[in-house]
């Protein structure tokens, strides 16, 4: 054998034990470690979270623009979020965990994502919270009031921009830092979950696999019933208290009627306690109508801070309060009551700005009238909101007028799927897990069902709004813990393969 080929095959025979030596380490370490108005997706009135739980750099990328065209755009300043304190690094492959930013502050996202921060260490993976552009600082054209100044700034708000920077953020992070063979793993919760699907569907070879929470990508024309998300809002009220259910469904026309008094909307202003006088009933109505929402995604079993401060099992504690007033009490006092659980549970508001917006999360508006457009209705008997049936004519004479804009309200499925999604993902995708609760409205317009082998369904009963990518908490039911577990070990799964098939390539 001539001198160079003994030569090389010894270093591919190195190579190839160091590998076999770094799965199998990596199998001991994972098996010691894990034995233990349609609404938007987040509350207007979420509450900024002042504090920083987990540890990370803030840093900027010079984001391009518009990555599908060779235009001479200015290009932004993307911030993201990373940490490498337990990456083991590129020596050792050690995975990168990617959270796809949502329509809001990324800070905010990072500081209720614990699981992904729980997690790292156990993987010696590296943590990057990339923000969505035209969210939080993340801002086109220098300043929010440019990048939001009409159609044309707002152009490139767009799911498939965002996941092209994506993309480009953390292929050009890891070639800075050597870590080109290291395996990306994505997570996203609700619209994030929604993008950590499609990445790994647009960019398979970016991505290993993503873990998609809540994520409604089926709530799209002609899917799924467009009633399905008020039906589960109103069921998880009617399971709570039947009467509860009764109050919130006659309350609308009991509104609607005072409305029309010649003091009504002064009369509704002080009862609802706010800050300015109303202008229509419909602005009070729809405040209301987001609240039952929102408390439908977080009706979470212990304590939380998410969207608002709110105690354990938030809908029960509403329905305690509709339904505990003296019987000769009225309807609207008794929805106030009620309310108040969701928009006043530490007592400290004084009254209600309709129109506050702490996390910047309008685009929302932009995207809703362009591209992620979500046919909803209301029924007359299983719903206890308004009954109203969807008129896509009506709502695109709204985003028109707000936006000079028409809704392409078929290119989200043609861009990404949708229709035949079963097939199309067994056919074409791996490794994606679909975790959803069933009390979250949202979970309606998700898969539900195992696709294949590798794309797989992980379904809760009494599980609310992504709550599986929460910071683990003393009160966390055995169910969840499961799921946990569960997610967990497909990860695990995931990445060990990828250092299978590393090795078998370095062998060949």
């Amino acid at each position: 054998m001539p001198k160079s080929t003994s030569i090389n095959s010894s270093i591919l025979l190195f190579i190839f034990f160091f590998f076999y030596f770094l799965l199998s380490s990596f199998q001991l370490t994972a098996s010691s470690n894990f034995q233990k108005s349609n609404p938007g997706f987040l509350g207007k009135f979420a509450q900024k979270i002042q504090q920083k739980p987990y540890q990370y750099e803030t840093k900027y990328y010079t984001q391009t623009l518009d990555h599908f065209s060779f235009s001479d755009l200015p290009t932004f300043q993307q911030r993201y979020l990373i940490s490498t304190d337990h990456w083991s690094g590129p020596k050792r492959l050690g995975p990168i965990f990617l959270y796809c930013g949502n329509e809001g502050d990324i800070e905010w996202f990072a500081s209720n994502t614990g699981f992904v921060w729980e997690i790292a260490p156990r993987f010696g993976a590296m943590v990057v919270f990339p923000e969505h552009r035209y969210y939080g600082k993340s801002m086109p054209y220098g300043s929010r009031e440019k990048a939001y100044e009409d159609s044309a700034s707002l152009a490139h708000l767009t799911a498939e921009q965002a996941l092209a920077d994506f993309a480009v953020l953390v292929t050009d992070l890891k070639t800075n830092l050597s870590a080109e063979a290291c395996p990306v793993v994505l997570f996203g919760g609700s619209y994030g979950g929604m993008l950590a699907a499609w990445m790994r569907l647009k960019y398979p070879h970016i991505a290993i696999g993503a873990l998609a929470s809540s994520a409604p990508i089926l709530q799209f024309e002609n899917i799924v019933p467009p009633e399905t998300f008020y039906d589960i809002v109103s069921n998880d009220f009617k399971r709570e208290s039947v009467s509860c259910f009764d109050y919130i469904k006659n309350s609308w026309e009991a509104i609607e009627a005072e409305g029309k008094k010649a003091d009504g909307l002064s009369h509704l202003t002080r009862t609802f306690h706010l800050c300015q006088k109303l202008n229509s009933t419909d602005d009070l109505s729809n405040w209301l109508s987001s609240a039952y929402s929102y408390l439908a995604m977080v009706d979470y079993p212990y304590p939380s801070e998410f969207l608002m401060p709110l105690p354990a099992n938030p809908i029960k504690e509403v329905c305690k309060k509709i339904d505990d007033h003296p019987q000769e009490a009225g309807v609207l006092e008794r929805i106030f009551s009620g309310v108040s659980i969701y928009y006043n549970y530490t007592g400290t508001v004084d009254c209600f700005d309709l129109g506050d917006d702490p996390h910047g999360m309008s685009g929302w508006d932009w995207q809703a009238c362009t591209e992620m457009v979500m046919p909803m209705s209301s029924s007359k008997h299983n719903s206890m909101f308004p009954a109203y049936d969807y008129n896509y004519s009506s709502f695109q004479d709204q985003c028109f007028k707000d936006y000079a804009v028409k809704p392409r309200n078929r290119w989200i499925t043609t861009e990404f799927g949708g229709h035949d999604l079963k097939t199309t993902l067994k056919t074409f995708g791996s490794n994606i897990i679909f975790s959803n609760g069933l009390l979250d409205p949202w979970s309606g317009g998700s898969v539900l069902q195992n696709v294949s082998e590798t794309v797989i369904a992980l379904v809760t009963k009494l599980g609310a709004h992504h709550i599986d990518l929460r910071a683990a908490t003393n009160e966390d039911p055995d169910w969840l813990l499961e799921q946990r577990t569960s997610e967990i070990n497909v990860i695990k799964e995931w990445i060990n393969n990828y250092y299978q098939e590393k090795v078998t390539l370095l062998s060949m």
